[in-house]
């Protein structure tokens, strides 16, 4: 008797948990479903209004006070350009600080308080980004509302968001093997090299998309740092036809970005000026969409010869 009342109620027990994982797996695709739709509307709307205004004279012309004579040429070589300074400061200290935290620092009350400060930078407003950007980079360094200090203002709003990406995908690695390659000799810096770096790739090209995702989506910053709402040049070339054959000058131009540009139109009356706007928005996400494109077939790349 008493076993059959065990395995009625151990039956019971699995219908139950049959039925709650059945909801839990009923809400979750309807939640996902919800957000997917909501994402859809977005896309559609844009579409609809903008997608009839992307044409090679949008892309290729300056913004001008006349709609349909307005392009986003400014606004998104200076996007890819910040982006550019973004990636080349936040990814290669991120790793680095990341790199650094989890394997070599000591585990103290100063490693804690810094991995505390780092979590809490991450959820900070952007807006604060651009007033510290605008009292170091602008006025303290000198380097003036230029690519420069935009691209260092992005840097340092998603540098804790690359760290922390960092951080836990090396914590998924198993301990035995960095345990495995201390036994064959290796030195700390050759188990992170060879070991641990090649098999968290996927998890730290995940946190560098995302961060990079935010940073091109991002006005407040540049706005407080003086960045160009109408702007008609573009900054000089990076590359050169003659010996250094690569310029600097760049860095030090002044610049528009995307965001700010959909920002200017959005303000102004006429629905031409919209459908500027929506263009805009599209190209943006294009943009970001081509981005994390990119990324994740350089991810793929890195792992095909991997083996666990």
């Amino acid at each position: 008797m008493r076993s059959e009342t065990f395995y009625r109620e151990q039956e019971m027990l699995g219908r139950r948990r049959r039925a709650s994982d059945q909801r839990f797996r009923l809400v979750g695709m309807v939640l996902t479903l919800g957000t997917l739709g909501v994402l859809g509307a977005l896309l559609l709307n844009l579409a609809v209004h903008g997608l009839s205004r992307i044409d090679w004279q949008f892309l290729a012309s300056f913004p001008s006070r006349r709609a349909g004579e307005a392009g986003i040429l400014s606004a998104w070589v200076g996007t890819l350009l910040l982006m550019l300074v973004t990636a080349g400061v936040a990814i290669p200290f991120g790793l680095a600080a990341g790199i650094y935290l989890e394997e070599y620092a000591p585990k103290n009350r100063w490693t804690a308080f810094i991995e505390i400060n780092i979590a809490n930078l991450a959820g900070v407003p952007s807006i604060l980004y651009g007033l510290m950007a605008l009292g170091l980079f602008v006025y303290q360094f000198r380097f003036g509302q230029s690519l420069l200090s935009g691209g260092l203002a992005l840097a340092c709003l998603v540098l804790p968001i690359v760290i922390v990406a960092t951080r836990e995908s090396l914590r998924t690695i198993p301990s035995s093997i960095r345990e495995a390659a201390f036994a064959l000799g290796a030195t700390r810096w050759q188990a992170v090299w060879h070991h641990l770096l090649p098999y968290s790739t996927g998890g730290i090209a995940t946190g560098v998309i995302l961060a990079m995702s935010r940073a091109i989506g991002e006005s407040a910053p540049l706005i407080t740092i003086g960045a160009l709402t109408f702007i008609a040049f573009l900054p000089p070339a990076p590359l050169m036809s003659q010996p250094p054959f690569v310029s600097f000058d760049w860095l030090f131009s002044p610049f528009t970005a995307l965001p700010i540009q959909m920002f200017n139109w959005v303000s102004r009356p006429g629905e031409e000026f919209q459908s500027n706007a929506a263009a805009a928005g599209l190209i943006l996400i294009g943009i970001t969409l081509s981005m994390n494109t990119t990324a994740i077939l350089l991810r793929r790349r890195a792992q095909r010869n991997i083996q666990w």
